[in-house]
């Protein structure tokens, strides 16, 4: 089988930011208590655009900076739990846009590991042939299901998009998947309802599990690519809570220097679209270096998980 690689990315944030003193003239919280419990300073939240805008946006970007034309694209999948649409999906609605013709496009739902599961799925698309390139996106509109009247969850979600080009390459660029989920804590996270669907979590078991089981999860993952944690150029988990960043981060044994995606602090949870979302952003800014190394740690509803690393773009 061929190799594959990350040849792109792209990420898109709607204009509005709403931050920690916003929320306080909404609901009775404060600034300090939401930094506090969560690392969170401000969100960005869509006014009148949606899942399938802020998707568009991001896929977009990460086509031209991959420089292909949309006929190129074979594959096309949207991760997200925020899709009001049933049908036609996201990923075919992303792909009328983008001017993609006659790709395999779907959606894809393991809430907040959905990206994850989705560059895996792609990555082994593309690796068997089913595809050349491929567009993988994490979208999510939270505002759509945050009940602003919980405190202890509107303090949480934020709106957005990330994106990466998957195609085949001469070397590996990206490990195997460690994935897996556990169905004894599914209602740890979820998002139910037929009318008005609302945003529910169990925090404290959330942090508890992340804080214990991810770090064996991503050093397993580490191992079947090939490096140690000390040999990371840098980690982006889920950018769920930013106490639950530093305490799987401290638990790696990461090398001085070694970048770590804190993303959560200016944007929130933005679900599946947390991860590809900090890694643009990243490698944006120069921050990551190319060919280097990088953990991509999730975790969400399910409760799921994903980890695998890949070379940067």
């Amino acid at each position: 089988m061929p190799g594959t690689r990350i040849a792109a990315l792209g990420h898109y944030q709607p204009s509005r930011v709403l931050t920690n003193h916003d929320l306080a003239d909404m609901v009775e919280t404060s600034d300090e208590w939401i930094r506090q419990r969560t690392g969170i300073v401000s969100r960005r939240i869509a006014d009148g655009e949606s899942v399938t805008d802020l998707a568009a946006a991001a896929g977009g970007k990460a086509l031209a900076a991959a420089g292909l034309r949309p006929d190129e694209i074979g594959l096309v999948t949207v991760a997200t739990c925020t899709a009001i649409d049933r049908c036609p999906s996201i990923a075919a609605q992303v792909a009328g846009r983008l001017g993609v013709p006659g790709a395999v496009a779907f959606d894809l739902n393991n809430g907040c590991a959905g990206f994850g599961t989705a560059l895996a799925t792609a990555d082994h698309s593309v690796r068997a042939g089913a595809a050349r390139h491929a567009l993988v996106i994490g979208a999510e509109k939270m505002s759509d299901v945050t009940d602003w009247t919980d405190r202890g969850t509107c303090v949480l979600l934020g709106d957005g998009a990330g994106a990466a080009v998957i195609s085949r390459a001469g070397e590996d660029g990206i490990g195997p998947v460690v994935w897996g989920s556990d169905p004894s804590r599914a209602d740890a996270v979820r998002l139910v309802g037929e009318w008005q669907p609302r945003f529910r979590q169990e925090g404290q078991t959330v942090f508890r599990w992340a804080t214990t089981e991810l770090a064996p999860i991503a050093q397993e993952a580490c191992r079947r690519a090939g490096f140690s944690p000390a040999e990371l150029a840098g980690v982006v988990t889920h950018q769920a809570n930013l106490r639950i960043i530093e305490a799987v981060v401290r638990q790696l044994g990461l090398r001085e220097g070694a970048v770590v995606a804190r993303d959560v602090v200016d944007s929130g949870n933005t679900s599946a679209a947390s991860i590809p979302l900090a890694l643009s952003k990243l490698v944006e800014r120069g921050e990551l270096p190319p060919g280097g190394p990088v953990l991509l740690l999730a975790f969400g509803g399910g409760l799921s998980w994903t980890a695998q690393v890949v070379r940067c773009p």
